[in-house]
Protein backbone atom coordinates (compact mmCIF):
# COMPACT_ATOMS: atom_id res chain seq x y z
CA UNK A 1 0.00 0.00 0.00
CA UNK A 2 1.42 3.22 -1.01
CA UNK A 3 2.25 5.77 2.28
CA UNK A 4 -0.16 8.99 2.29
CA UNK A 5 0.67 11.74 0.67
CA UNK A 6 2.50 14.37 2.80
CA UNK A 7 1.96 18.65 2.21
CA UNK A 8 3.77 19.68 -0.57
CA UNK A 9 6.04 21.91 0.96
CA UNK A 10 7.06 19.72 3.04
CA UNK A 11 8.26 16.87 0.45
CA UNK A 12 9.62 19.49 -1.71
CA UNK A 13 11.88 20.63 1.09
CA UNK A 14 13.20 17.11 2.03
CA UNK A 15 14.04 16.49 -1.87
CA UNK A 16 15.63 19.36 -2.16
CA UNK A 17 17.65 18.95 1.00
CA UNK A 18 17.97 14.97 0.54
CA UNK A 19 19.11 15.64 -3.22
CA UNK A 20 21.67 18.06 -2.86
CA UNK A 21 22.99 16.69 0.17
CA UNK A 22 23.96 13.24 -1.26
CA UNK A 23 25.49 14.99 -4.15
CA UNK A 24 27.49 17.10 -2.13
CA UNK A 25 28.50 14.04 0.25
CA UNK A 26 29.46 12.22 -2.80
CA UNK A 27 31.88 14.87 -4.38
CA UNK A 28 33.07 16.28 -1.12
CA UNK A 29 32.84 13.97 2.24
CA UNK A 30 36.33 13.26 3.70
CA UNK A 31 37.46 10.43 6.23
CA UNK A 32 37.07 7.39 4.18
CA UNK A 33 37.10 4.21 5.87
CA UNK A 34 35.99 3.51 9.66
CA UNK A 35 38.25 4.47 12.33
CA UNK A 36 37.09 3.35 15.59
CA UNK A 37 39.27 4.78 18.97
CA UNK A 38 42.79 3.70 17.81
CA UNK A 39 41.83 5.67 14.04
CA UNK A 40 40.71 8.74 14.42
CA UNK A 41 42.82 11.60 13.51
CA UNK A 42 44.46 13.34 16.19
CA UNK A 43 47.90 15.39 15.74
CA UNK A 44 48.96 16.78 19.06
CA UNK A 45 51.16 19.28 17.80
CA UNK A 46 48.02 20.75 17.25
CA UNK A 47 44.84 22.30 19.28
CA UNK A 48 43.28 19.28 19.95
CA UNK A 49 39.94 20.73 19.44
CA UNK A 50 40.76 19.74 15.87
CA UNK A 51 41.02 15.99 16.38
CA UNK A 52 38.24 14.36 14.22
CA UNK A 53 37.06 10.78 14.30
CA UNK A 54 36.28 9.09 10.92
CA UNK A 55 32.23 8.51 9.83
CA UNK A 56 32.53 6.14 7.11
CA UNK A 57 33.30 2.31 7.80
CA UNK A 58 31.56 -1.23 8.71
CA UNK A 59 29.87 0.28 11.98
CA UNK A 60 29.16 3.23 13.45
CA UNK A 61 31.31 5.78 15.08
CA UNK A 62 30.22 6.54 18.98
CA UNK A 63 30.11 2.84 19.94
CA UNK A 64 33.96 1.44 19.56
CA UNK A 65 35.35 4.93 20.02
CA UNK A 66 36.68 6.33 23.48
CA UNK A 67 33.94 8.10 25.03
CA UNK A 68 34.54 11.64 24.72
CA UNK A 69 33.73 13.97 27.48
CA UNK A 70 29.85 15.47 26.48
CA UNK A 71 27.04 13.40 24.83
CA UNK A 72 23.81 14.47 24.23
CA UNK A 73 20.57 12.29 23.48
CA UNK A 74 18.40 13.18 21.43
CA UNK A 75 14.85 11.36 21.10
CA UNK A 76 12.31 11.87 18.25
CA UNK A 77 9.59 10.79 17.31
CA UNK A 78 8.26 10.80 13.42
CA UNK A 79 5.30 13.09 12.33
CA UNK A 80 2.13 11.42 10.79
CA UNK A 81 1.77 10.78 7.65
CA UNK A 82 5.63 9.92 7.39
CA UNK A 83 6.51 6.69 5.85
CA UNK A 84 9.00 4.92 4.36
CA UNK A 85 10.27 7.24 1.51
CA UNK A 86 10.41 10.01 3.69
CA UNK A 87 12.49 8.29 6.39
CA UNK A 88 15.38 7.38 3.59
CA UNK A 89 15.09 11.16 2.61
CA UNK A 90 15.87 11.97 6.42
CA UNK A 91 18.62 9.44 6.57
CA UNK A 92 20.33 11.14 3.67
CA UNK A 93 20.34 14.20 5.15
CA UNK A 94 21.26 13.04 8.73
CA UNK A 95 24.36 10.84 7.03
CA UNK A 96 25.61 14.23 4.54
CA UNK A 97 25.43 16.44 7.73
CA UNK A 98 27.31 14.04 10.09
CA UNK A 99 29.84 13.20 7.31
CA UNK A 100 30.42 16.96 7.00
CA UNK A 101 30.16 18.02 10.86
CA UNK A 102 32.50 14.93 12.14
CA UNK A 103 35.02 16.01 9.81
CA UNK A 104 34.81 19.87 11.14
CA UNK A 105 32.96 21.11 7.72
CA UNK A 106 29.75 22.78 7.86
CA UNK A 107 26.38 21.35 6.51
CA UNK A 108 24.74 22.22 4.29
CA UNK A 109 22.70 25.41 5.03
CA UNK A 110 24.49 25.62 8.25
CA UNK A 111 23.72 28.92 9.45
CA UNK A 112 26.36 29.22 11.93
CA UNK A 113 29.39 27.08 9.72
CA UNK A 114 32.02 28.95 12.46
CA UNK A 115 30.89 26.73 14.92
CA UNK A 116 31.83 22.85 12.92
CA UNK A 117 35.16 24.59 12.85
CA UNK A 118 36.07 22.66 16.10
CA UNK A 119 34.72 19.01 15.98
CA UNK A 120 36.47 17.92 19.25
CA UNK A 121 36.13 13.98 18.44
CA UNK A 122 32.75 14.49 17.32
CA UNK A 123 30.81 11.33 16.86
CA UNK A 124 26.96 11.46 15.15
CA UNK A 125 25.35 7.79 15.84
CA UNK A 126 21.82 7.11 14.46
CA UNK A 127 19.13 4.36 16.34
CA UNK A 128 15.64 3.06 15.16
CA UNK A 129 13.06 2.64 17.59
CA UNK A 130 10.44 0.10 17.64
CA UNK A 131 7.37 2.06 15.67
CA UNK A 132 9.99 3.28 12.80
CA UNK A 133 9.87 -0.22 11.22
CA UNK A 134 5.77 0.12 11.50
CA UNK A 135 5.86 3.69 9.96
CA UNK A 136 8.39 2.33 7.15
CA UNK A 137 6.26 -1.01 6.30
CA UNK A 138 9.04 -3.24 7.68
CA UNK A 139 7.44 -4.66 10.27
CA UNK A 140 9.52 -8.14 8.97
CA UNK A 141 12.41 -6.93 9.31
CA UNK A 142 12.49 -5.57 13.42
CA UNK A 143 14.70 -7.29 15.70
CA UNK A 144 12.77 -9.78 18.15
CA UNK A 145 14.86 -8.01 20.79
CA UNK A 146 13.44 -4.26 19.94
CA UNK A 147 10.63 -3.53 22.09
CA UNK A 148 10.18 -1.63 25.39
CA UNK A 149 11.71 -3.29 28.62
CA UNK A 150 9.62 -5.03 30.57
CA UNK A 151 8.08 -3.43 33.46
CA UNK A 152 10.95 -3.85 36.69
CA UNK A 153 9.85 -3.34 40.46
CA UNK A 154 12.28 -0.57 40.67
CA UNK A 155 11.18 1.65 37.93
CA UNK A 156 9.60 4.67 38.14
CA UNK A 157 9.37 6.01 34.22
CA UNK A 158 8.49 9.25 33.32
CA UNK A 159 6.87 9.09 29.64
CA UNK A 160 9.47 12.53 29.44
CA UNK A 161 12.01 10.35 28.87
CA UNK A 162 10.99 6.89 27.61
CA UNK A 163 10.90 5.63 23.97
CA UNK A 164 11.44 7.42 20.41
CA UNK A 165 11.30 5.97 17.15
CA UNK A 166 14.52 7.80 15.95
CA UNK A 167 17.76 8.39 18.16
CA UNK A 168 20.56 10.98 18.01
CA UNK A 169 23.83 9.85 20.07
CA UNK A 170 25.88 12.92 19.75
CA UNK A 171 29.35 12.81 21.42
CA UNK A 172 32.37 15.47 21.82
CA UNK A 173 35.14 16.69 23.77
CA UNK A 174 33.15 20.55 23.74
CA UNK A 175 29.96 21.30 24.81
CA UNK A 176 29.62 23.48 21.90
CA UNK A 177 30.30 21.11 19.20
CA UNK A 178 27.91 18.91 20.59
CA UNK A 179 25.28 21.80 21.15
CA UNK A 180 25.67 22.73 17.33
CA UNK A 181 25.72 19.33 15.63
CA UNK A 182 22.12 18.94 17.91
CA UNK A 183 20.73 22.00 16.62
CA UNK A 184 21.79 21.58 12.58
CA UNK A 185 20.49 17.45 12.77
CA UNK A 186 17.28 18.51 14.16
CA UNK A 187 16.29 21.58 12.69
CA UNK A 188 17.19 20.20 9.41
CA UNK A 189 14.48 17.17 9.48
CA UNK A 190 12.27 19.12 11.35
CA UNK A 191 9.24 19.10 8.82
CA UNK A 192 9.55 14.88 9.71
CA UNK A 193 9.85 14.54 13.43
CA UNK A 194 9.28 16.16 16.57
CA UNK A 195 11.75 16.15 19.46
CA UNK A 196 10.48 13.62 21.73
CA UNK A 197 13.49 14.21 24.55
CA UNK A 198 17.10 15.60 24.90
CA UNK A 199 19.12 14.31 27.56
CA UNK A 200 22.54 15.99 27.93
CA UNK A 201 25.67 14.34 30.29
CA UNK A 202 29.22 14.88 30.43
CA UNK A 203 32.27 12.44 32.12
CA UNK A 204 35.76 13.27 32.91
CA UNK A 205 38.74 10.90 33.22
CA UNK A 206 42.62 11.40 32.85
CA UNK A 207 43.54 9.31 30.09
CA UNK A 208 43.80 5.17 30.77
CA UNK A 209 41.56 6.08 34.09
CA UNK A 210 37.65 5.26 35.09
CA UNK A 211 35.41 7.91 34.87
CA UNK A 212 33.50 8.84 38.32
CA UNK A 213 29.98 9.22 38.42
CA UNK A 214 28.05 12.01 40.80
CA UNK A 215 28.17 9.89 43.57
CA UNK A 216 32.33 9.71 44.13
CA UNK A 217 32.30 6.06 42.66
CA UNK A 218 34.01 4.91 39.62
CA UNK A 219 31.92 3.29 36.56
CA UNK A 220 32.46 1.04 34.27
CA UNK A 221 35.67 -0.74 35.50
CA UNK A 222 34.42 -3.80 34.01
CA UNK A 223 33.97 -3.50 30.44
CA UNK A 224 34.72 -5.04 27.06
CA UNK A 225 37.74 -3.49 24.70
CA UNK A 226 37.00 -2.61 21.64
CA UNK A 227 38.99 -4.44 18.82
CA UNK A 228 39.01 -7.79 20.44
CA UNK A 229 36.88 -11.10 19.74
CA UNK A 230 35.31 -10.31 22.36
CA UNK A 231 33.71 -7.09 21.41
CA UNK A 232 32.94 -8.75 18.05
CA UNK A 233 31.31 -11.64 19.40
CA UNK A 234 28.77 -9.74 22.19
CA UNK A 235 28.65 -6.40 20.48
CA UNK A 236 28.34 -6.16 16.97
CA UNK A 237 25.38 -8.24 15.19
CA UNK A 238 26.77 -10.58 12.99
CA UNK A 239 24.02 -10.96 10.65
CA UNK A 240 22.45 -14.23 11.32
CA UNK A 241 19.08 -13.61 12.39
CA UNK A 242 18.75 -10.29 10.47
CA UNK A 243 21.10 -9.92 7.35
CA UNK A 244 20.73 -5.91 7.33
CA UNK A 245 21.69 -5.48 10.72
CA UNK A 246 25.30 -6.88 10.16
CA UNK A 247 28.21 -5.00 11.69
CA UNK A 248 25.20 -3.22 13.73
CA UNK A 249 24.26 -3.68 17.55
CA UNK A 250 21.51 -2.68 19.59
CA UNK A 251 22.00 -0.31 22.77
CA UNK A 252 19.30 0.26 26.04
CA UNK A 253 19.39 4.13 27.32
CA UNK A 254 18.65 4.17 30.62
CA UNK A 255 18.38 7.81 32.75
CA UNK A 256 18.83 6.77 36.50
CA UNK A 257 18.40 9.64 39.05
CA UNK A 258 20.62 9.54 42.16
CA UNK A 259 18.83 10.37 45.88
CA UNK A 260 22.76 12.43 46.47
CA UNK A 261 21.12 13.92 49.71
CA UNK A 262 21.10 10.94 51.52
CA UNK A 263 23.89 9.17 49.86
CA UNK A 264 25.88 12.60 51.62
CA UNK A 265 24.96 10.67 55.14
CA UNK A 266 26.92 7.29 53.98
CA UNK A 267 30.40 7.20 55.24
CA UNK A 268 32.91 5.36 53.19
CA UNK A 269 32.62 2.04 54.35
CA UNK A 270 28.85 2.56 53.96
CA UNK A 271 29.47 3.44 50.63
CA UNK A 272 32.08 0.51 50.03
CA UNK A 273 29.58 -2.41 51.35
CA UNK A 274 26.86 -0.75 48.76
CA UNK A 275 28.70 -0.80 46.18
CA UNK A 276 31.25 -3.43 46.47
CA UNK A 277 34.21 -1.74 45.84
CA UNK A 278 36.13 0.81 47.70
CA UNK A 279 36.09 4.40 47.17
CA UNK A 280 39.22 5.82 46.83
CA UNK A 281 41.28 3.44 44.37
CA UNK A 282 37.88 1.58 43.61
CA UNK A 283 39.59 -2.21 43.89
CA UNK A 284 36.84 -4.53 44.52
CA UNK A 285 36.91 -5.49 48.43
CA UNK A 286 38.04 -8.88 47.66
CA UNK A 287 41.43 -7.50 45.90
CA UNK A 288 43.77 -4.21 46.63
CA UNK A 289 43.54 -2.45 43.17
CA UNK A 290 40.30 -1.19 40.83
CA UNK A 291 41.15 -3.61 38.33
CA UNK A 292 41.63 -6.79 40.36
CA UNK A 293 38.69 -9.64 39.42
CA UNK A 294 36.43 -9.62 42.37
CA UNK A 295 36.35 -12.61 44.00
CA UNK A 296 32.97 -13.57 45.40
CA UNK A 297 34.03 -16.81 47.36
CA UNK A 298 36.20 -14.60 49.63
CA UNK A 299 35.35 -14.45 53.36
CA UNK A 300 37.18 -12.51 55.84
CA UNK A 301 38.44 -13.71 59.00
CA UNK A 302 34.41 -14.19 60.52
CA UNK A 303 33.70 -16.32 57.53
CA UNK A 304 31.52 -13.26 55.74
CA UNK A 305 31.68 -12.54 52.65
CA UNK A 306 34.28 -9.68 51.64
CA UNK A 307 31.99 -8.46 48.95
CA UNK A 308 28.35 -8.46 50.30
CA UNK A 309 26.01 -11.01 48.06
CA UNK A 310 23.40 -7.92 48.01
CA UNK A 311 26.03 -5.01 46.99
CA UNK A 312 25.87 -3.42 43.25
CA UNK A 313 28.77 -5.21 41.65
CA UNK A 314 27.47 -8.61 43.17
CA UNK A 315 24.53 -8.32 41.44
CA UNK A 316 25.48 -6.53 38.38
CA UNK A 317 28.35 -9.16 37.85
CA UNK A 318 27.23 -11.66 34.86
CA UNK A 319 26.54 -15.23 35.58
CA UNK A 320 28.26 -16.55 32.48
CA UNK A 321 30.21 -14.86 29.45
CA UNK A 322 27.22 -14.46 27.46
CA UNK A 323 25.55 -12.18 29.57
CA UNK A 324 28.60 -9.08 29.03
CA UNK A 325 27.78 -5.91 27.08
CA UNK A 326 29.64 -2.79 26.66
CA UNK A 327 28.58 -0.14 29.17
CA UNK A 328 29.22 4.36 27.99
CA UNK A 329 27.91 5.61 31.15
CA UNK A 330 27.39 9.76 31.36
CA UNK A 331 26.81 12.15 34.22
CA UNK A 332 23.80 14.37 34.39
CA UNK A 333 23.52 17.37 36.61
CA UNK A 334 20.22 19.56 35.75
CA UNK A 335 18.29 21.92 37.77
CA UNK A 336 16.88 20.89 41.02
CA UNK A 337 12.90 20.77 41.69
CA UNK A 338 12.19 23.77 44.28
CA UNK A 339 13.14 22.21 48.02
CA UNK A 340 15.52 20.14 46.22
CA UNK A 341 19.38 20.92 46.40
CA UNK A 342 19.97 18.00 43.31
CA UNK A 343 18.49 16.56 40.56
CA UNK A 344 21.43 14.33 39.32
CA UNK A 345 22.06 10.79 38.01
CA UNK A 346 23.42 9.14 35.11
CA UNK A 347 22.56 8.33 31.41
CA UNK A 348 23.43 4.87 31.40
CA UNK A 349 24.14 3.21 27.47
CA UNK A 350 24.93 -0.36 27.16
CA UNK A 351 25.18 -1.42 23.92
CA UNK A 352 24.62 -5.51 22.85
CA UNK A 353 24.28 -8.19 20.07
CA UNK A 354 21.03 -9.17 21.52
CA UNK A 355 18.88 -7.38 24.97
CA UNK A 356 16.57 -10.12 25.83
CA UNK A 357 19.95 -13.03 26.58
CA UNK A 358 22.58 -10.06 27.49
CA UNK A 359 21.21 -6.97 29.36
CA UNK A 360 17.44 -8.66 30.54
CA UNK A 361 19.05 -11.30 32.87
CA UNK A 362 21.23 -8.61 34.36
CA UNK A 363 18.59 -5.99 34.89
CA UNK A 364 16.18 -8.54 36.63
CA UNK A 365 18.87 -9.29 39.44
CA UNK A 366 19.46 -5.16 40.07
CA UNK A 367 15.90 -4.93 40.18
CA UNK A 368 15.08 -8.21 42.75
CA UNK A 369 17.42 -6.32 45.10
CA UNK A 370 20.75 -4.53 45.07
CA UNK A 371 22.01 -2.55 47.82
CA UNK A 372 22.05 0.74 45.79
CA UNK A 373 18.28 0.68 44.93
CA UNK A 374 17.55 2.83 48.57
CA UNK A 375 19.77 5.25 46.59
CA UNK A 376 18.81 4.84 42.24
CA UNK A 377 15.81 5.10 40.44
CA UNK A 378 15.55 4.23 36.60
CA UNK A 379 13.13 7.14 35.24
CA UNK A 380 14.09 7.13 31.51
CA UNK A 381 14.25 4.06 29.41
CA UNK A 382 14.28 3.46 25.93
CA UNK A 383 15.66 0.69 23.02
CA UNK A 384 16.95 1.52 19.79
CA UNK A 385 18.39 -1.08 16.92
CA UNK A 386 21.77 0.85 15.91
CA UNK A 387 22.13 0.07 12.02
CA UNK A 388 25.48 -0.87 10.23
CA UNK A 389 27.74 2.07 9.38
CA UNK A 390 27.80 3.85 5.77
CA UNK A 391 30.78 1.91 3.86
CA UNK A 392 31.80 5.42 2.27
CA UNK A 393 30.38 8.26 0.34
CA UNK A 394 27.18 7.97 -2.22
CA UNK A 395 25.75 5.61 1.31
CA UNK A 396 23.40 6.74 3.80
CA UNK A 397 22.78 5.25 7.20
CA UNK A 398 19.89 2.28 7.39
CA UNK A 399 20.57 1.88 4.03
CA UNK A 400 21.48 -1.89 4.10
CA UNK A 401 17.73 -1.93 5.83
CA UNK A 402 15.43 -0.54 2.85
CA UNK A 403 17.82 -2.31 0.68
CA UNK A 404 17.54 -5.71 2.01
CA UNK A 405 13.52 -5.54 2.56
CA UNK A 406 13.20 -4.08 -1.06
CA UNK A 407 14.86 -7.68 -2.18
CA UNK A 408 12.67 -9.56 -0.16
CA UNK A 409 9.78 -8.44 -2.16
Amino acid sequence: MAEPALPQARLSRRRLLGGSALAAGAAGAAGLGWGAATLDHRDHDRDPALDTVAFYGTHQAGIATEPPGHAAFVGFDLKPGVGHDDIIGLLKIWTDDAARLTQGRPALADTEPELAARPARLTVTVGFGPELFTAAGLTDQRPHWLKPLPPFGIDKLDAAWCGGDLLLQICAEEATTVSHAVRVLSKHVKSLVSVKWVQRGFRNAAKGQTMRNLMGSVDGTVNIAPDTPDFDRLVWDDGAGRPWLAGGTSMVLRRIAMVLETWDELDADGRAITIGRTVDTGAPLSGTREFDEPDFAAVDQYGISKIPPSSHIARAHHAHDGERFLRRGYNYDDAPAPGHVSNSGLLFASFHRDIDAQYLPVQQRLAEFDALNQWTTPIGSAVFAIPPGVPGPGGYLGQQLFEYAAAQR
